[in-house]
């Protein structure tokens, strides 16, 4: 016989959050970071803004403070 599990007993597993990676520039580069088990490599600008998430990994790039934009 299988016994359902209420929902309120199931755990959520943990999700950890996205490195973030301070930089001196508003144009950076990102490749996963994992050699061969990373994804192709991209290049991000900030813009005005300052931070930018990288699309695959969501790796998030953030603007140090003093720096100036390129």
């Amino acid at each position: 016989m299988i016994r359902a599990v209420p929902l309120f007993q199931v755990i959520p597993m943990p999700v950890e959050a996205p490195e973030i990676v301070e930089t001196d520039s508003t144009r950076v580069a990102c490749d996963g970071g994992g050699g061969a088990l990373g994804h192709p490599r991209v290049y991000l600008e900030m813009g005005d803004e300052t931070s930018v998430e990288c699309p695959y990994c969501d790796k998030r790039f953030v603007l140090k403070a003093g720096a100036s934009s390129h």
